[in-house]
């Protein structure tokens, strides 16, 4: 992944791993793996639990502390209602964006054309 794709990621990784938990609980490494294939393979994990410990302050997250086989016990984090409307703005907002994006896109082609 490029500097710029990098750049623009960062700009919505939180949306998307609130996305994510939209589907179901799940503590960081489960996250960050689902990204991963899903084709975000230039993820690391340690990025994922910057994200996580965000959206917890922002109170946008629930969490459960689950027993692990292998060490400490994993924090399961659920989307709650307050991470709910935070999503359904994130995607009302990127939907805005693409639009405009697309828009310009098609512009800019017609005039190259």
């Amino acid at each position: 992944m490029g500097k710029q794709a990098t750049e623009m990621l960062k700009g919505v990784l939180e949306g998307i791993v609130l996305a994510v938990l939209s589907t179901r609980p799940a503590y960081g490494y489960e996250i960050t793996s689902e990204l991963r294939e899903r084709g975000f393979a230039d993820i690391v994990e340690g990025t994922i639990y910057a994200v996580l410990v965000r959206i917890e302050q922002k109170g946008l997250v629930d969490i459960e502390k689950v027993p692990s086989e292998k060490g400490p016990p994993r924090k399961v984090y659920t989307l709650n209602a307050q991470g709910r409307e935070q999503l359904a703005e994130f995607w009302e907002t990127w939907s805005l964006l693409a639009g405009r994006m697309e828009q310009i896109h098609r512009e800019h082609n017609e005039e190259e054309n």
